[in-house]
């Protein structure tokens, strides 16, 4: 019987919460109690069985992506539920690369949708169940500032620091 496989890794914003089915993340997020996950995925997989275990290669692209190497996240395969155009926005997430940002409306427009789609490209954001391995972290609005993040703008903005290129040297 498939279970769902949960592991906390640490991290300097705060605990990571992984959730896995068959080797294939289904949540993570930025909490110490992955049932916070758990309760956010739908229905059949929130009947399956959760169980603390080993998710090596996530954990491990975790703690890679911490010490610098900055696209390990992009390694792990994630599976999130949604319509055709909820996933063609979560594929045009994962292909924004580390140490850049977009707006809604630019990328609602990768993901082959009018730039005026910004509205549900927000929404898929904000319904992202596997940050930061769908990095809505990424998204900025077009009128400046941080925007919304579902842990809090502190955990976004240090994601965006340490993605940062490091300043030239003089």
């Amino acid at each position: 019987m498939p279970v769902i496989i949960t592991q906390i890794v640490p991290t300097p914003v705060g605990p990571l919460s992984l959730l896995a089915r068959d080797g294939v993340l289904v949540a993570a997020g930025f909490t110490a109690d992955p049932r916070e996950m758990f309760v956010r995925l739908p229905p059949a997989l929130r009947d399956l069985a959760m169980a603390e275990g080993d998710l090596a290669d996530a954990a491990q692209a975790v703690r890679d992506y911490l010490d610098g190497k900055l696209d390990a996240l992009d390694r792990i395969p994630v599976e999130q539920s949604g319509t055709p155009t909820r996933q063609r926005l979560y594929e045009a997430l994962r292909a924004v690369p580390a140490g850049t940002t977009v707006s809604y409306g630019l990328l609602a427009e990768r993901a082959g949708l009018p730039r005026t789609a910004a509205r549900a490209a927000g929404s898929a954001c904000a319904q992202n169940l596997i940050a930061p391995f769908v990095p809505c972290h990424r998204v900025l609005p077009s009128s400046g500032g941080y925007g919304g993040y579902y842990y809090g703008t502190h955990v976004k903005e240090w994601l965006l620091a340490h993605e940062s290129p490091a300043p030239p040297k003089t």
